[in-house]
């Protein structure tokens, strides 16, 4: 349990945050919102509700109550740890530190799932979803939550209910329901219907309905379209050998495992950090099993700590071949044996995995009349909504307006903002009438060390630059027009999330300042 004093008033807290349960104690605290450390999920503290993603759950609030100079905190007997504890209530001194935590039985890794009202018959309304990622997940979740009866569809072209993809880059050994991010039982419960091996081929805007490869179709109320992104396909001779791979799927995920463990991978791109060089590719090769991200979603405007990880890597064995292009891939049998490089160079390769950027999810759209830019991005307002009545978009199919781009529209890769534009979709369903109000949040693991990154620092001009690179404990402030618009960190907690938190409040922090 986590005991926080705000002012002159005690809240008692589950102490875990329940997104990988990092301690909370060690969070950010501004007012009465508690931000986590780690990936920035941030909670109310008089009632536990979730602020902002990514964790989906709540935290789970105790009894307190000050009597005679002491705090008093009220749990169940049953879950007291410490053999000398008898009594209902742990008194505390007043004297205590602002956090402290309490251990109790079966609440280190606490959390609560938030009430929901249950499916009625009688509401014909159907909202259907369209994507099997986070976006969806929490509009079906928030759906139910703020009181909606009726109908709910998720159809995903995947094999699985929704899953954390950001474990399929940092743990390939995973099995598929292993990072569920709900079992199909609660989808059930919450009569959250998932309709798996369902990709969407075009929608009827005027009929309200749309049509599915396997030739059915289905009629809805609300229409949400939150299906993602993939992997950019590779143009050159050879792309179309066997084992050459991407990462998209947990079978994906699977599949590269086994092929490179012990063989020759080289990797076309630089999405394992997610980034881009400019007029510039990058192969890697090496020998074993490798332990860097291939995560998608990263700002590609983070040059200041770009030759970090290039060293990491280095000194793990990995060969990087920079400012060059892949000229073809050559085989044998029909699998990949070399990738030849626009210089000549000719590398070993059993395996190769694409990591060129990623494209829109919305060919099924084409010819109608849903605004999308020239990428394929579908245009949608701070309230979710497209150009389209009852028709909301999120995730990484949308470009939206960015508050710290001055309200210039953008595409964020990132889990967090997936998921709080499926939160704001789903209010304005409902006719709540909110707007999103969100800091991207991103975090990458490479090789045991947490990159974290906050803000939007397209356009920077300016960094301001915190400890040292090679010690591996920095924080990077970038800067345009004269104040900070993102920060990244490695070894600096909770630093990135005071940053975040700070954004958030519409606060300022100029050049002057992050020096």
């Amino acid at each position: 349990v986590l005991l926080v004093r705000n002012k002159k008033e005690f809240s008692a807290l589950g102490s875990r945050c329940p997104h990988y349960g990092a301690p909370l104690s060690k969070g950010v605290l501004r007012g009465q919102r508690l931000r986590c450390p780690w990936h920035g999920a941030c909670f109310n503290i008089k009632t536990g509700d979730i602020e902002e993603y990514p964790a989906l759950d709540c935290l789970p609030c105790f009894k307190v109550t000050v009597e005679d100079g002491k705090v008093f905190v009220t749990a169940k007997k049953k879950v007291l740890t410490s053999p000398a504890v008898t009594k209902h209530q742990q008194p505390l001194g007043l004297g205590m530190a602002p956090a402290l935590p309490i251990i109790f039985q079966d609440l280190a890794n606490s959390l609560r799932v938030k009430d929901t009202s249950k499916r009625c018959l009688l509401n014909r309304d159907t909202v259907l979803l369209l994507g099997g990622g986070v976006a969806a997940l929490v509009c079906a979740e928030t759906l139910r939550q703020e009181g909606f009866t009726g109908r709910i569809i998720i159809a995903t072209k995947e094999k699985h209910v929704p899953y954390d993809k950001s474990k399929l880059s940092k743990q390939m050994n995973l099995k598929a329901e292993e990072i569920y991010l709900r079992k199909p039982e609660f989808l059930n419960a919450h009569c959250i219907e998932v309709w798996t091996e369902k990709e969407a081929v075009s929608v009827d805007f005027q009929k309200q309905k749309v049509s599915f490869m396997d030739g059915s179709s289905q009629k809805y109320n609300q229409l949400l379209i939150a299906t993602g992104s993939h992997s950019s396909f590779l143009k050159a001779p050879g792309a179309d050998l066997q084992n050459v791979c991407v990462l998209q799927t947990p079978e994906d995920s699977t599949k590269i495992l086994e092929l490179a463990t012990g063989k020759n991978l080289v990797i076309i791109g630089a999405s394992f950090i997610g980034t881009s060089l400019d007029k510039a590719r990058l192969s890697r090769t090496h020998q074993g099993t490798d332990e860097t991200s291939l995560q998608p979603g990263a700002a590609a405007e983070l040059p200041a700590w770009l030759p970090l990880p290039f060293q990491m890597l280095q000194n793990k064995g990995v060969k990087f071949y920079m400012k060059t292009e892949l000229s073809e891939l050559k085989g044998k049998d029909g699998k990949v044996m070399e990738a030849v490089l626009a210089n000549g160079k000719k590398l070993p390769a059993d395996v190769v995995v694409v990591g060129i950027g990623v494209v829109p999810n919305s060919a099924f759209l084409k010819g109608t009349s849903i605004a999308r830019d020239d990428s394929g991005a579908i245009l949608v307002d701070l309230h979710m909504r497209t150009n389209i009545p009852n028709v909301f978009a999120a995730g990484d199919v949308v470009s939206f307006p960015v508050a710290l781009l001055n309200g210039d529209r953008s595409s964020i890769h990132h889990q967090q903002v997936a998921e709080a534009h499926g939160h704001i979709a789903a209010l304005n369903m409902l006719k709540k009438e909110k707007t999103l109000h969100s800091v991207p949040f991103f975090w990458t693991t490479m090789l045991g060390k947490s990159i974290r990154y906050t803000g939007c620092g397209k356009g920077y001009t300016d960094t301001v630059v915190k400890g040292s690179l090679e010690q591996q404990k920095f924080l990077i402030f970038y800067i345009r027009d004269g104040f900070v618009t993102a920060a990244a960190s490695l070894g600096c907690d909770p630093m990135v999330s005071l940053i975040t938190e700070v954004l958030y409040l519409g606060k300022q922090i100029s050049k002057e300042e992050a020096e």
